[in-house]
């Protein structure tokens, strides 16, 4: 990898997050809007600070290709504990009698849905997920969070983690999508098991925009 390249990854990926941050606070779509459709269902499962706004360009483009798109409430910014956010997701698929759904993921929501689709009583309701730059062995960044616990539980020793690495067996449902560089995972998204895509470029939230992204989740999906 180009050392060179970066810092231009860092800023970009910096740029792209914090526009997508500002617009979704002025943004005032109603979720309601993308439920319509008669393909797959997709669930949304944002990152850590994140809402379901944040990754509402792959939402409108899923719901137009004739997918019903939906977007738990209950995450709000996804800042609870993983299985308690899981636990959120299982009684919102139950709730809406939801089945074959695809989850698509960003960060700390791929820790969500592998923790729903390995632990949850809905785990058969959902036939696969796709999940971009999650931290599935943790990122060692963590322990100097010291000021922040929310992102401590990112740590790879933390109990959490641990136990989603033991548990293998629904890795094959999962798609994991990542850049060669990632500010945030030093160690990468690779997941046993899985399908690893990994992108010849670099970030932690711009690779949302990849091309690529939409393409596998079209394959998941159909």
């Amino acid at each position: 990898m180009n050392p060179l390249r970066v810092p231009i990854w860092w800023t970009r990926d910096y740029a792209y997050a914090v526009f997508w941050q500002v617009r979704a606070f002025f943004n005032r779509t109603d979720p309601a809007t993308f439920l319509t459709g008669d393909r797959t269902p997709i669930v949304v499962l944002p990152g850590i600070y994140e809402t379901w706004k944040f990754m509402q360009p792959l939402i409108e483009e899923l719901h137009g290709r004739g997918h019903p798109v939906h977007v738990v409430d209950l995450l709000r910014r996804n800042e609870r504990p993983v299985v308690e956010m899981a636990e959120r997701v299982t009684e919102y698929l139950e709730q809406h009698d939801l089945s074959d759904v695809v989850l698509m993921a960003h960060s700390k929501g791929g820790l969500v849905g592998k923790q729903a689709m390995a632990f949850g009583p809905a785990a058969g309701r959902v036939r696969g997920m796709l999940a971009v730059a999650t931290p599935f062995g943790g990122s060692s960044y963590a322990r100097l969070m010291v000021l922040a616990p929310t992102l401590r539980i990112f740590s790879p020793r933390d109990a959490t983690i641990l136990a989603l690495t033991r548990e293998t067996a629904v890795n094959a449902k999962i798609v994991s999508v990542y850049g060669r560089f990632d500010p945030h995972i030093p160690e990468g998204s690779e997941l046993a098991g899985a399908k690893n895509v990994r992108l010849e470029t670099g970030g932690h939230f711009r690779i949302l925009a990849h091309p690529r992204v939409l393409a596998e989740l079209a394959v998941l999906a159909d």
